[in-house]
């Protein structure tokens, strides 16, 4: 249990954008998850709000295809579910689509404060990882990468896991945070809200309500 689990759990969905002019007024502050089509993204979305369907979750990778805006009960105060990459079903010129729309997003949001890279435990820094990376790096922006599907390894093997991309971060000379996850067994959820929740502005705030339906 965290200070700010409640706020976690108040997410809702505000809007879906095809792109950066669709978002909601780029004030307050927001962080947004990026991650592989099958990395566990909108599932570990889900287990962070303790929603079972605010994020959309499907067994066929790459349905997350828009810029998908949650708000919290705290103004201005939002997280971002961005398209999923890698086994999206679809013609390579609608990829081309969904990229230019997010390194738009990420180049030119003003109110974004940093990026949880997800990633499976088992397949971490593949290509898109990697390019992310070099983004952050090249953008000064907050990256706390997520290895999720934690449950699928015994304690020591998922520290290693971690320790490895840890050092890979270093020796890329980027300022990044590293932990586990697992939605299956609640493994780094603390952990995670309470890295959001620095990132968020949330600690000592003069917290003012929202309603859902405002």
């Amino acid at each position: 249990m965290t200070p700010f689990d409640s706020t976690f759990q108040s997410a809702h969905f505000i809007k879906s954008a095809e792109k950066l002019s669709q978002c909601p007024l780029d004030q307050g502050v927001e962080v947004a998850f990026a991650g592989r089509s099958n990395a566990g993204k909108s599932t570990a979305l889900n287990t962070l709000t303790n929603q079972k369907k605010l994020a959309r979750t499907s067994k066929t990778p790459g349905r997350t295809q828009l810029i998908n805006c949650f708000g919290l009960n705290v103004e201005d105060r939002r997280l971002i579910d961005l398209p999923g990459y890698g086994f999206a079903k679809v013609p390579i010129e609608m990829k081309k689509v969904w990229q230019a729309h997010m390194q738009d997003y990420l180049m030119n949001r003003r109110s974004l404060a940093g990026v949880v890279l997800v990633m499976d435990i088992r397949h971490p820094l593949k290509d898109f990882d990697e390019m992310m990376l070099e983004w952050a790096k090249s953008n000064n922006m907050k990256v706390h990468i997520l290895l999720t599907k934690s449950d699928k390894f015994k304690r020591g093997p998922a520290q290693a896991s971690m320790f490895s991309v840890q050092k890979a971060l270093k020796a890329q000379g980027i300022d990044g945070t590293v932990q586990t996850f697992s939605s299956l067994n609640g493994d780094g959820l603390d952990a995670l809200r309470t890295k959001l929740a620095e990132w968020l502005v949330l600690d000592n705030l003069d917290v003012i309500p929202v309603s859902p339906n405002a």
